[in-house]
């Protein structure tokens, strides 16, 4: 497998394993969150997808 392919699945393994640690550790307080987030208007969440992408480049531009 070429080794860019090998880093980016590596990647998205890790995102999965953090993604699975709030439901495992917490589910009632992730569920309440997530009913919470799912109020929020389109504005707000686009912003904060927003803000998530950049602050995820910068990251990227320092490691």
């Amino acid at each position: 497998m070429n080794p860019d392919w090998h880093e980016l699945l590596r990647a998205l393994a890790l995102v999965m394993v953090i993604e699975g640690l709030l439901p495992f550790a917490v589910p009632s307080q992730w569920r309440r969150t997530l009913f919470t987030i799912a109020q929020f208007d389109n504005r707000t969440m686009r912003l904060i997808g927003l803000a998530s992408m950049v602050t995820g480049l910068v990251v990227l531009q320092f490691v």
